[in-house]
């Protein structure tokens, strides 16, 4: 038994506990932009083969397979996180398509797992591309049975273009989307102008993206994200006025901020109409669709829907505030990151992971080499071969007999007696030679681009491409030039006559 100082203790414990939050569950890899439990569902999924092509399949058997043999959890992280990678308006861009009821804007909670189904995206492939291509580190899973990647090798940006959100020990974390096609453009100024200035790069990325469209008012605020990490990004509803009955006017909102609650800020505005805080609304309804989104404010007629709508802007969630904090982990510890150092960082990885694909792709094919000459040797002394095989009393009398006989290495001599006897009768040598000059050029293509950077460039500037021509589509947030203006008392005044008289004194009644 020996003695220990409880608060030596406590607060390393402490530390012990909040690292294991931060790294294990609540902050994205900046490389792929997922956390772990996201990570662990994708991969699983992918072993359950689950493709977008695929018949879907219930998510309690995918939260089981995650949960038995990545997360040991419990479903009840595991489903909420794979409902919300489903979800389109939580998503820029979705991972996992869903079957059945995943909830909605509206907040109503998404069925059981039960019921619901879902697949891989698109998108998500490219994520999961090449991973069977000795492209990243894997893991020993919890119970030392199976392998896990440590990190996908994310062919799509995910991290810059879905964002995250998320609530460490003392920290959080809270990266907002962006548009698929600009992030690509950014990656490539930054490929090919690794100087390139912020300026630059907001040419071409002027900013988010968030999946619910809205507006946002200014630039302040997304400039001070990239430059900083930190920044206060101001969100506004698209909105339009249209006549109504009796001389009304109608406020109509078609797009929201991003997370806003469609029916609490309907509650909210009938609310204020209700206790009269503003004299001016009259009523509110949704009419929203599967056609899209449509809540109608009415405003009585003797008063400016112009201050009405000023009036809803600051007291109602039709004008909210995304504190941006771009906070990840990099090289396993907590960073927040300008906007530039996230774009390099992703194209670092993508470099380890292409120089690490072209290694195992050149060791294939050198070894396609390698066999193809132990075909050609199995050509020219066909007869003796089979004659050899034959006379063998098992496989492995056969190789040692192959390996003495005619010089093969051992992996030739399988090969060889790995075929068929009538495709050995059937070898070609022209054929053969056509092979071998392809595989040589296949051989003398991948030594160039592990041995020139530009060529790696060139291959990491195409891919970049590829996917931007293939999965790209329209900014849907409109970035307004004008910050958003302040609302005053005299905004509420409404626009009538009145009658000014003066007293012989010069009192004003």
């Amino acid at each position: 038994m020996s003695s220990i100082n409880v608060e030596d203790e406590l607060g390393r414990s402490y530390v012990n506990y909040a690292m294991s939050v931060i790294i294990s569950r609540a902050l994205p890899d900046v490389r792929d932009g997922l956390k772990p439990v996201q990570r662990r569902i994708l991969y699983a999924m992918r072993v359950l083969n689950l493709s977008p092509d695929s018949s879907f399949v219930k998510c309690a058997k995918v939260t089981g397979q995650t949960s038995g043999d990545y997360h040991p959890h419990g479903d009840a992280v595991i489903y909420p996180t794979l409902v919300r990678m489903a979800q389109s308006w939580s998503l820029r861009y979705p991972l996992i398509q869903g079957q059945g009821n995943f909830g909605n804007i509206d907040g109503d909670s998404p069925a059981a797992q039960r019921y619901t189904e879902c697949r891989l995206t698109p998108l998500a492939m490219e994520l999961l591309e090449d991973l069977d291509r000795e492209t990243v580190d894997w893991d020993d899973n919890y119970s030392n049975t199976l392998k896990e990647p440590k990190v996908l090798p994310s062919k799509f940006p995910n991290l810059v273009c879905n964002g995250s959100q998320g609530i460490a020990v003392g920290m959080a974390t809270n990266l907002p989307p962006h548009n698929l096609t600009e992030v690509c453009n950014a990656l490539l100024l930054r490929l090919e102008q690794p100087n390139s200035t912020l300026d630059q790069v907001m040419e071409v990325m002027p900013g988010p993206d968030f999946p619910t469209y809205g507006i946002i008012m200014g630039t302040k605020g997304i400039r001070s994200a990239y430059e900083t990490g930190r920044g206060s990004i101001i969100m506004q509803a698209k909105t339009h006025i249209e006549p109504g009955e009796a001389g009304k006017s109608v406020i109509v909102v078609t797009e929201v901020p991003y997370q806003t609650n469609k029916e609490n800020l309907v509650k909210n505005i009938a609310q204020l109409a209700k206790e009269r805080k503003f004299d001016g609304i009259v009523g509110v309804q949704d009419y929203s669709d599967k056609r899209g989104m449509r809540i109608e404010i009415e405003i009585r007629r003797d008063v400016n829907p112009n201050k009405a709508l000023n009036y809803l802007l600051k007291h109602t969630n039709l004008r909210t505030t995304f504190g941006a904090i771009m906070l990840s982990l990099v090289d396993f510890a907590p960073r927040t990151s300008p906007m530039l150092t996230m774009l390099d960082e992703y194209l670092k990885h993508r470099q380890i992971v292409i120089e690490r694909r072209t290694r195992y792709e050149l060791y294939r094919s050198l070894e396609e080499l390698h066999v193809n000459e132990g075909y050609q040797i199995a050509r020219r002394f066909l007869d003796e071969i089979i004659t050899l095989i034959r006379a063998s009393e098992d496989t492995g009398a056969a190789r040692v007999g192959l390996v003495r006989s005619f010089n093969m290495s051992p992996l030739q001599a399988n090969a060889v007696l790995a075929m068929p006897l009538r495709n050995l009768t059937r070898l070609q040598q022209q054929d053969l030679e056509e092979k071998f000059k392809e595989a040589a050029r296949r051989v003398q293509n991948l030594l160039d681009i592990l041995n020139d950077p530009e060529r790696l460039k060139k291959v990491m500037s195409e891919e970049i491409v590829g996917l931007r021509d293939k999965h790209g589509d329209e900014r849907r947030t409109r970035i307004q030039p004008r910050e958003a203006g302040e609302f005053t008392e005299e905004d509420l005044i409404p626009d009538e006559e009145a009658i000014v008289s003066i007293s012989r004194d010069g009192y004003i009644k």
